[in-house]
């Protein structure tokens, strides 16, 4: 199965970089292989390390670089092995990072895990192709948690108003049965919000699904360990692009930059977030909540 991922902003990431011939980079959400792809065709003899858990995910994109002529590495762990991965290939620096976070278009629409309100499939959410019985799923939380939790981590992660009433109905629901798939969930949702925000711009879906994907692979700890790897194995004068897609994580990402410019460990490329051109946006509507934040290592 082919990529159908479009990686967003591709040309101020990596430009952003400010990369050399014979630069090695670290591509750790390698997904589709968008950036490390254009990276291999702007300068000569690149070293790409790709981290991704999701194993389906590499072996779509390794194809692109058969006619590459630069060292492609794909590691299949989650970014937050960054430093224990490097060492076990024997690289002690690298001279760019990037991080391009949350769900990959080929996830939402082939991976059969669950990501989607759209698709009926199993709950299982995890960015790992196949888990294992001990790895938290989807249907483990709707159907074990407790319902305060519940509604605190749809609040907390999903930025959701309705988090209590949702809570109150998944308890409900699981009573008469197990919560098993994505359509049972999102049914459960529709009965509990009200009939205005039913029919709004966003679907009513969108945050509670966001919020226990998030939990499931407890992506916003892992992208703090992963942003405080990254700087420790970059090289000085080395940087390092990070794209997010929601509030929760671009605050992190602005925290972590803040202090570490406060620490005078990096320098801010940019003060203020880049987001998509209008001609981006109107070719990819994945692009809209997308903030690029750059850094560099003094």
């Amino acid at each position: 199965m082919t990529s159908v991922h479009k990686s967003v902003l591709l040309k101020e990431t990596i430009d952003g970089l400010n990369l050399v011939n014979g630069a090695t980079v670290i591509d750790a959400t390698f997904g589709g292989g968008g950036h490390s792809l254009e990276i291999c065709k702007k300068y000569k003899n690149i070293k790409i390390i790709g981290f991704d858990q999701d194993k389906s995910a590499l072996e779509r994109a390794k194809n692109k670089f058969t006619d590459i002529d630069s060292e492609i590495i794909l590691i299949n762990k989650n970014f937050s092995e960054l430093k224990k991965s490097l060492n076990q290939i024997n690289v002690k620096e690298v001279d760019g990072i990037i991080f391009d976070l949350g769900l990959s278009s080929d996830q939402l629409e082939n991976s059969g895990r669950g990501f989607s309100f759209a698709k009926d499939e199993p709950l299982l959410m995890t960015m790992k192709e196949n888990p294992k019985e001990s790895d938290l799923t989807a249907e483990d939380i709707v159907n074990t948690w407790e319902e305060k939790n519940l509604a605190d981590i749809i609040y907390g992660y999903g930025e959701e108003r309705f988090s209590r009433r949702i809570a109150k109905a998944i308890v409900e629901a699981r009573k008469k049965d197990k919560i098993k798939t994505t359509f049972e969930l999102v049914e459960i949702i529709r009965n509990s919000v009200p009939g205005v925000y039913r029919n709004g711009r966003l679907h009513f879906a969108t945050k509670t699904f966001q919020a226990i994907r998030i939990a499931v692979n407890d992506e916003l700890g892992v992208l703090q360990s992963g942003l405080e790897d990254a700087l420790d194995i970059l090289k000085k004068k080395g940087r390092i692009s990070v794209i997010s897609f929601h509030s929760l994580e671009d605050r992190i990402v602005k925290k972590f930059f803040k202090l570490k410019q406060k620490e005078e460990k990096i320098k801010l490329i940019n003060k203020k977030p880049i987001t998509a051109s209008n001609e981006e946006l109107s070719l990819n509507n994945r692009s809209r909540s997308a903030k690029l934040r750059i850094i560099e290592k003094i």
